[in-house]
């Protein structure tokens, strides 16, 4: 691999010739995007730039990210895809009071009444230098909560192509974990991600078993802390020596908690799938302390900022109430408490990205008694700006659960609320029509926006019954990372459902079985390539026009928001991304190596590689 060539993408580092930023008065300002950008010449403070070599999990601090607050942020001399109406394309955009208060280019400043919006004599001027901006990407399902909760210091390492990758990735991270915790790595990744598990053409089979990273090759890395990765919801996981030592004599956990006994581990760093890697997992999250949970947060939060993700609606995990159980999943925590740090860094006014929360029942009691009490106490969309409810989702009960979950539609459009429903096969889907429509026909729900996703297969006939209910379809990409040519069901009509024109938006459904990452479902969208490289739905591939629509403006109906969130236009709030590449003309390979420069959410810098 060339590391000067991928340094930019994982290192954070600007491009060549890097946007330029200095402070000045809004009568410079308004001299016009060029000649501001002549002017600034190399203003600013220098910066220590990050040392060449793989990277740890891109860091924001609160305090860098109130900096802007109040502030007026003026970007010029951009290719700036606003995704409106129109779909312009602009040279310059203002923010102020965390809006967009004048979108277009350096002639169209002829508005006093918007010149006047300014709050301060200066401004933050960014000279983008043609770099390519984005309205910030909205996901419309994802499960980032489980992120937020991850034990130990949890390193992304979904974006790693290989081994050595991981390793690296995993090995930087070191200088910010204190002597004696834990390096961890859960969800997001897969072995089909990585070079040395891709079949060789002809294949259509990765090898089996798949190559993981070993212990001796973790403790040649990291040999001074315990390290622990854990694939999917129910393993293997990956441990190094400290690892090892720690998990085959774990200290009991404290009364009342299940002493479950020590781990098998083996002589390579393997623990199995199932019971051996769900035990690993709740050693792990009994060490877990309330200060560890609120740096996780904010470690997601950081990251989602640096792929260029400023809202996203998420799905909430198999609830289960209480402290964690030997035999919970990577996507089971307590319903009742998962996001009270994040409820708490919005409460100090640290949250950095918008997150609406939905609820989901796994009860198959026909009384449904908690989906009752739910509906009956909680509000839908309560919340502030950055953070408030949602509705209903991933589900009211399971699908499978016959009366009862009929019983859940009914009772859930009898008070009014969203509703969100998980399908696998054309079966549900039907199941699911023939539901909606018996409640609208009761209740009504037309304006309620009611939702199917995860829809691996459709029909027109079935697309125009819930199109005629005002249904919204969120198309699932996760599939990338498992999907086969000979999988049965891949998941991702995309051209056939944009076409039709039913609303629709993309998913990833990260973080556990897929990645957050949103360029790799964009990737997978508009190629139809897996990660192994092979073509499992190219007949289905969609523009990277009609892609970022999907991620953008689209998801943001999604949320109920789209008067407010998704394009860049005048008057709504000011979430934007500059890319480190250009979306719209990088090879089809460079998409998924496409990263956040500089995020802007609320009006301020979130995320900045150097650029401001």
């Amino acid at each position: 691999m060339d590391s000067d060539k991928q340094q930019p993408d994982d290192a954070g580092q600007a491009d060549e010739g890097a946007p330029e930023r200095r402070e000045l008065s809004r009568k410079q300002f308004l001299v016009g995007g060029a000649a501001v950008g002549a002017a600034i010449g190399l203003g600013g403070a220098a910066r220590a730039k990050p040392s060449r070599g793989a990277t740890a999990v891109p860091r924001v601090q609160v305090r860098e990210a109130k900096k802007t607050e109040g502030v007026d942020i003026a970007l010029v001399n951009g290719n700036i895809h606003t995704m409106d109406g129109s779909n312009r394309v602009v040279s310059e955009v203002l923010i102020s009071g965390g809006r967009f208060v004048l979108v277009g280019n350096a002639k169209d400043k002829g508005d006093k009444d918007k010149k006047d919006q300014f709050h301060d004599e200066d401004a933050i001027v960014i000279d983008l230098k043609g770099k390519t901006v984005v309205p910030g990407i909205v996901e419309s399902h994802i499960h980032v909560v489980s992120l937020a909760n991850r034990p130990g210091y949890h390193t992304p390492t979904e974006n790693a192509t290989s081994i050595p990758e991981v390793i690296a990735t995993l090995a930087a991270r070191r200088p910010d974990v204190p002597a004696g915790q834990w390096i961890t790595s859960m969800g997001g990744w897969h072995p089909n991600m990585w070079i040395e598990n891709r079949p060789v053409p002809p294949s259509t089979s990765p090898p089996n078993p798949p190559r993981y990273p070993t212990l001796a090759q973790l403790d040649a890395a990291i040999p001074d802390r315990p390290v622990f990765m854990y694939l999917g919801f129910t393993g293997p996981a990956i441990v190094n020596t400290l690892g090892k030592q720690y998990l085959e004599n774990p200290p009991a956990p404290p009364a009342p908690q299940p002493n479950p006994g020590p781990v098998a581990v083996s002589a390579e760093g393997l623990i199995a799938t199932g019971t051996q890697a769900e035990r690993a997992l709740y050693y792990l999250r009994m060490i877990q302390t309330w200060e560890d949970r609120l740096r996780s947060t904010r470690d997601a939060m950081a990251y989602a900022a640096s792929t260029g993700l400023t809202a996203m609606l998420d799905q909430v995990l198999f609830p289960i109430p209480g402290p964690p159980q030997p035999n919970w999943l990577l996507s089971n925590l307590d319903g009742f408490r998962m996001y009270d740090p994040w409820l708490e860094l919005n409460r100090r006014g640290e949250t950095i990205v918008r997150l609406q929360t939905n609820f989901l029942h796994n009860q198959s009691d026909p009384a449904l008694p908690e989906l009752h009490e739910r509906l009956k106490n909680q509000f839908q969309f309560f919340g502030n700006e950055m953070m408030m409810t949602g509705a209903i989702g991933e589900w009211a009960a399971p699908i499978g659960a016959g009366a009862t979950w009929m019983e859940a539609q009914r009772l859930v459009a009898q008070y009014q609320w969203r509703n969100e429903n998980a399908v696998g096969s054309i079966a549900q889907l039907a199941q699911c029509a023939d539901a909606y429509e018996a409640v609208d026909a009761e209740f009504g729900i037309k304006d309620l926006r009611w939702v199917v996703h995860h829809v691996p297969v459709v029909t027109t006939q079935l697309l125009d019954r819930l199109k005629a209910l005002g249904v919204g379809v969120p198309m699932k990409a996760f599939s990338w990372i498992t999907g086969t040519p000979t999988t049965a069901i891949n998941g991702a009509p995309f051209r056939t459902i944009v076409d039709h024109g039913i609303k629709a938006g993309i998913q990833g459904d990260g973080v556990h079985i897929s990645t957050l990452n949103p360029w790799h479902h964009m990737h997978y969208a508009t190629t139809g390539l897996n990660a192994g490289g092979l073509d499992i739905n190219s007949s289905q591939n969609i523009t990277r026009q009609e892609a970022l629509k999907l991620f953008t403006i689209e998801n943001a109906w999604f949320h109920r928001r789209e008067d407010e969130l998704g394009s860049i236009e005048d008057g709504k709030l000011a979430d934007l991304v500059v890319l480190n590449k250009d979306y719209f003309t990088v090879p089809d390979a460079d998409l998924k190596k496409i990263r956040a420069a500089l995020t802007i959410v609320n009006g301020q810098i979130v995320h900045d590689t150097g650029l401001a």
